[in-house]
């Protein structure tokens, strides 16, 4: 595959990335949290829960990228102080998405990962900003992109002299609409031969609908996926956006535990 010099595997060796006291790529991550940062109550409180749950880092967005120019966009600055506090509530390192250039010193000082969601995957200035950054960055396929083209996005990044990329395949646009998108579950094995950096799946984005998260995560333990990112909200009917997606705690502390016992089962079994 051309242009990935930087992310090829090769003779490197896999990519631990190390987030406060998190490993990610060695093991498997969960991240969880609400789709958008509402109030501080409601962060602060699903962050006790899913730390409390297992999870171990938190994903809130302040700043949310919608299809529609008057859906709710984020709390913005505020929301950041929300996730700035619910990390010292819980301890969990945060995980938000950054979707302006102009943002990313300031998103940096509140963030521990930095997201670049699926719509600015080719934003290529946004790419080369968190590339001078020493955040970790968290680098969700685009919905229409081959698996090339996303790594050639991840090579921005390491190019810019910022190694800690994670990969998250979070569904492809096709022809199905039962689901939101199409998870592509063939992605996670494919990039364990191309490349070193870590591989972690997003079920919520993928399926859109709470009955198929627990499966998808399941699959991808077993393609071999390094961990996950999970919409969860301690009410689910309650929140803003991406209900129909979001498990609540007692779903999400089911699905950790068959997903800790799957995965060493694999680890056991190699």
């Amino acid at each position: 595959m051309k242009g990935i010099e930087l992310t090829a595997l090769k003779e490197k060796g896999r990519t631990v990335i190390h987030v406060d006291d998190v490993a990610i790529g060695d093991g498997f991550c969960v991240i969880a949290g609400p789709c958008s940062v509402e109030n501080e109550k409601q962060t602060i409180e699903t962050a006790l829960a899913v730390k409390k749950a297992g999870a171990d880092m938190m994903r809130g967005g302040a700043f949310k990228p919608r299809t529609s120019p008057y859906a709710f966009q984020g709390l913005g600055l505020k929301g950041l102080k929300i996730l700035k506090k619910a990390k010292e509530e819980s301890g969990l390192p945060i995980v938000t998405e950054v979707i302006d250039t102009r943002d990313v010193p300031w998103v940096s000082e509140y963030a521990d990962v930095l997201q670049i969601g699926t719509r600015n995957m080719q934003n290529f200035s946004l790419l080369k900003e968190v590339g001078k950054t020493q955040k970790a960055v968290l680098l969700k396929r685009g919905m229409n992109s081959t698996i090339e083209e996303w790594l050639n996005c991840a090579e921005y990044i390491l190019d810019g002299g910022n190694p800690d990329v994670i990969l998250c395949e979070r569904g492809i646009r096709t022809f199905e609409n039962y689901t939101r998108n199409t998870l592509d579950i063939s992605a996670v094995p494919s990039l364990k031969e191309l490349t070193h950096l870590p591989v972690i799946i997003d079920p919520s984005h993928a399926s859109g609908r709470v009955s198929l998260i627990s499966p998808l995560t399941l699959a991808a333990i077993a393609a071999g996926a390094d961990g996950i990112i999970v919409e969860v909200h301690i009410n689910p009917s309650e929140a803003i956006c991406d209900k129909e997606q979001t498990l609540n705690p007692k779903q999400f502390s089911e699905m950790v535990k068959k997903a800790r016992t799957l995965y060493k089962f694999m680890a056991d079994s190699e």
